[in-house]
C-alpha cells in the first residue's frame, strides 16, 4: 500500500490472510438464474433481474414462474403456469450450463415453491438469494396466502433472505415494524428461525436516512449485525427496486464471495439507479429504476482537463493533514517508531497489495484504450515482483502477527467493490489514492530526512529514500492524468460516484496508517538499532 519499491508499488507477500475473497474478485462472468414472475411493463420480476445482472457484470438466465398482467399503477392479473413446467425450464439450465448464483423471486403458490425447492436440493448451487415477493410495492398480493408456510420453510435453503419490512412482519406473523430498530429485531429474529442471514431494508422507513443492514452474517469480524448507511433518494420511480436489489447482490456475491462487501459494492449502484431513474420517462405512475444509469452518455457539462482532479486534491486535504498528525507517520519519520509497529504495518501492507494488485488487474481489463490497459497491468506487475525486496525479505527474519487485520479487511472490500461496480471510472479513483497520497507524504517524509542530515542509524532509512523514487512520481502522475480523463467522459452522477470512491478510499489511508496503534500485538520486539 506504500510506494516503497524501487518503481510504482510495493507488494503484497504471497497470498497471506487474503483467503478467497481475492480470488473470487477476477473470476470469469458469473451465471445467475433468476427464477422469478414476469412483469410486461418491464420494471420488475424477470426484466429487473436480467438488466439487474447484466448491469452489476453477469451472464443473465431466467426461469418464468408467473406471468403478471402490470403496469407503473399496479397488478391487474397473474397466471401461474403449471409447476412441472417451470420443473423442466429449471432442469434444461442445469443440465447444460454451470450455474455460479440464483436469485429465487415471486414464486406464487404452493406447487411453485416445491418445484423449486426440489430443484436446489438437486443443483445446489453455490449462492442462493432469496426475495420473499409476497406483497408489490404497490400492495397488491404476489403469494397466495395458503403458500405461506411453504415459503417459510423455503428459507432455510437460501444463503440471504431480502424481504421488504411488510414481507419481514409477514414471514415473523408480527406487525409491521415502525422504526429502524423494530425492523433490526425482527432481522434477528428471522434470521434466528430460518439460520441464515437477513438483509434488512430501511427503504420503506420515514426519515431522510436509508439504511441496509446483514443480520447474522459469518465472516464479517464475528459481528451479528453489519448496518451500510445510505441517504434517501427523492423520487417516485421505485418499481422493481427490491427485484434489483437481490438479483444484483447475487450476482455480486458471485463474483466477491464477502456479503458486506457485495452490498457495500450494490448499495451505490442502486441509488444512482434511483437517482437517474426518472430520465428513463416510463409510466405514469411508480416507474422503473435506471439499472444502466451508470453506462448512460454523459450530458453536455465536461470538466476543463485538469479540473475533477483538482477537485480530487482538494477531497484528499483534510485525509492528508490527519496522516500528517499521526504518531505513526511521525515517528517513521524520526525513527522513533517500535518494530513491532512497523511489522504490523507491513504485514498489513503486504496482505492489501495481494489484493490491490488485482484491483489493477481488473482496471487493465476494462481499460478504454491500450495505454491505459498497459499502465494499469505493468502496475499489478510490479506490485508482485518487488515483493521479495522488501516485504517478504523483511518479513521473513521476524515474527509477526499476518492475520488479516479489520481495517485491511474494510480497505480491500471497499476496492473489490469499486471492481464490480461496472464503472471503469469508479474503480480508477478508488485505487488513485494509493498511489497520490503516499507520493505526496513519501516525498514530505523523505524531504525531511533529508533537512535532518540523512542520519545513518534510522532504521527506516531504506524506506524513506524509496519514498522520493521518481519512477513512483511519474506513475502517479499518469495514474492522476487518467481519472481524470475517465472523469470527463463520465456522466455527472458516475463523477459524483468516483468522488465518494475516491474519499472513502483516502479515509481508509488514514485508518490504514493508525492500524499498528490500535492493533498491534503488545510489546514482545526490540526496538530497531542502526
Amino acid at each position: 500500500m506504500s510506494p516503497l519499491s524501487s518503481s510504482f508499488l510495493p507488494t503484497p507477500a504471497s497470498t497471506t490472510g487474503a483467503g478467497s475473497t481475492l480470488d473470487a474478485a477476477l473470476r470469469a462472468t458469473p451465471r445467475v438464474v433468476a427464477i422469478a414472475g414476469s412483469d410486461p411493463s418491464g420494471g420488475a420480476g424477470i426484466q429487473a433481474d436480467l438488466k439487474s445482472i447484466a448491469a452489476n457484470g453477469g451472464y443473465g438466465m431466467a426461469a418464468i414462474t408467473a406471468l403478471t398482467a402490470q403496469n407503473t399503477h399496479g397488478v391487474r392479473a397473474v397466471h401461474v403456469p403449471p409447476a412441472d413446467f417451470l420443473t423442466a425450464q429449471l432442469e434444461a439450465i442445469s443440465d447444460d450450463i454451470s450455474i455460479d448464483a440464483v436469485k429465487i423471486g415471486m414464486l406464487g403458490d404452493s406447487a411453485v415453491i416445491a418445484a423449486v425447492r426440489s430443484w436446489l436440493v438437486k443443483a445446489r448451487p453455490a449462492v442462493v438469494v432469496l426475495d420473499p415477493v409476497m406483497v408489490a410495492t404497490s400492495g397488491d398480493r404476489l403469494l397466495q396466502e395458503a403458500a405461506e408456510a411453504e415459503l417459510r420453510e423455503l428459507l432455510p435453503l437460501a444463503d440471504l433472505i431480502t424481504p421488504n419490512l411488510a414481507e419481514l412482519a409477514m414471514l415473523l406473523n408480527e406487525p409491521l415494524a415502525g422504526d429502524w430498530e423494530a425492523a433490526l429485531a425482527q432481522g434477528k429474529r428471522l434470521a434466528a428461525q430460518a439460520g441464515t442471514t437477513v438483509l434488512v431494508k430501511g427503504g420503506h422507513l420515514d426519515g431522510g436516512e436509508c439504511p441496509d443492514a446483514l443480520v447474522n452474517t459469518e465472516g464479517l469480524l464475528a459481528q451479528d449485525v453489519v448496518v451500510v448507511d445510505g441517504g434517501r433518494i427523492a423520487t417516485r420511480n421505485s418499481h422493481g427496486t427490491g427485484c434489483s436489489l437481490s438479483s444484483a447482490m447475487a450476482t455480486v456475491q458471485a463474483s466477491l464471495g464477502d456479503w458486506e462487501a457485495s452490498l457495500r459494492a450494490v448499495k451505490p449502484w442502486l441509488e444512482g439507479a434511483l437517482r437517474e431513474s426518472g430520465v428513463l420517462d416510463v409510466g405514469t405512475g411508480n416507474g422503473p429504476v435506471h439499472h444502466f444509469h451508470h453506462l448512460a452518455p454523459r450530458g453536455q457539462d465536461v470538466p476543463a482537463e485538469g479540473q475533477f482532479a483538482a477537485v480530487l486534491r482538494q477531497d484528499a486535504g483534510p485525509d492528508l493533514d490527519a496522516i500528517y498528525g499521526l504518531d505513526f507517520i511521525r515517528a517513521l519519520a524520526d525513527g522513533s517508531l517500535t518494530e513491532r509497529h512497523f511489522a504490523y504495518y507491513l504485514a498489513q501492507d503486504a496482505i492489501y497489495l495481494n489484493g490491490y494488485s488485482r484491483v489493477l488487474s481488473r482496471a487493465a481489463a476494462i481499460a478504454p484504450t491500450e495505454a491505459e490497459q498497459l499502465f494499469w497491468a505493468r502496475s499489478a506487475q510490479q506490485c508482485l515482483e518487488v515483493e521479495s525486496e522488501l516485504h517478504r525479505t523483511w518479513l521473513s527474519t521476524r515474527t509477526v502477527d499476518s492475520g488479516l487485520g479489520p481495517v485491511t479487511k474494510s480497505y480491500v472490500d471497499h476496492l473489490l467493490a469499486s471492481s464490480v461496480s461496472g464503472s471503469y471510472g469508479v474503480l480508477v479513483a478508488a485505487v488513485l489514492p494509493c498511489f497520490w497520497l503516499y507520493a505526496e507524504v513519501g516525498a514530505t517524509l523523505h524531504g525531511q530526512f533529508l533537512a535532518a542530515g540523512s542520519p545513518s542509524g534510522h532504521p527506516y532509512a531504506d524506506w524513506l529514500r524509496t519514498y522520493a523514487d521518481e519512477e513512483f512520481a511519474a506513475a502517479t502522475r499518469q495514474a492522476v492524468r487518467i481519472t481524470d480523463d475517465a472523469a470527463r467522459a463520465a456522466s455527472e452522477t458516475e463523477r459524483q460516484a468516483m468522488r465518494l470512491a475516491f474519499r472513502q478510499s483516502c479515509r481508509y489511508e488514514v485508518e490504514f496508517f493508525d492500524a499498528p496503534r490500535l492493533h498491534a500485538e503488545p510489546e514482545s520486539l526490540p526496538k530497531p538499532v542502526g
